[in-house]
């Protein structure tokens, strides 16, 4: 089963706007680390049901435009466009190859899989793939896979008690197969409700 993995917000100042998160809903927030190759950053806040909220930043514009990963084209457009605000969420999987096989069957589009990877504040690695299915008429939610080590934080205290549960999506979630009901679809850790309009929201408790 499919888990949600993390969701993006994008931010011209994600520690700015991670620490104004934090303030209100009191959460903890961590800085991530940089993504050399696309030119962006990120500030993090990890929930118990094993996901977490992305702030991203862009420290490098001539890298994130010359970027072929999907996501950060998207960052782009959003900050150009002075929308800071959620933009996308990645659903979790540990199966990318038999999705790929699944999208090549039913002559679904995709890009990739894109390798990513940053470095930790503590000098550590993170590795990952990630699989950007295509579609004419919306974004879709992509996939990704972690590699050998799971993205926790080092500190376990980081990790806040509150669960990011809910996601309200307008994007189609067919192309994965997933089964709907009453207009909802149930994860691993989380939930997905089907609506109108062309917001993305969430709720954690």
């Amino acid at each position: 089963m499919l888990a949600l993995d993390h969701l993006i917000i994008a931010a011209s100042d994600p520690k700015k706007t991670a620490q104004q998160f934090a303030t209100k809903y009191s959460v903890k927030v961590i800085q991530g680390g940089k993504h050399h190759h696309w030119g962006t950053y990120n500030y993090l806040a990890y929930f118990k049901n094993d996901c977490y909220i992305e702030w991203l930043g862009i420290f490098d514009e001539v890298l994130a435009r010359k970027s072929g990963n999907p996501l950060i084209h998207q960052l782009v457009a959003a900050l150009a466009n002075h929308v800071e605000a959620p933009i996308q969420y990645a659903l979790r999987t540990n199966q990318m190859d038999a999705y790929i096989a699944h999208f090549n069957a039913e002559d679904i589009s995709y890009t990739g899989p894109i390798p990513g990877s940053r470095k930790r504040p503590d000098g550590s690695t993170l590795n990952w793939r990630m699989l950007f299915p295509a579609s004419e008429s919306t974004v879709l939610p992509f996939l990704i896979e972690w590699g050998a080590e799971k993205n926790v934080p080092k500190d376990s205290d980081s990790i806040n008690e509150q669960k990011l549960d809910t996601v309200m999506t307008p994007h189609d979630v067919q192309t994965y197969s997933l089964r709907v009901e009453n207009g909802a679809v149930n994860l691993e850790n989380a939930s997905l409700f089907i609506k109108q309009g062309k917001n993305l929201t969430f709720t954690f408790a």
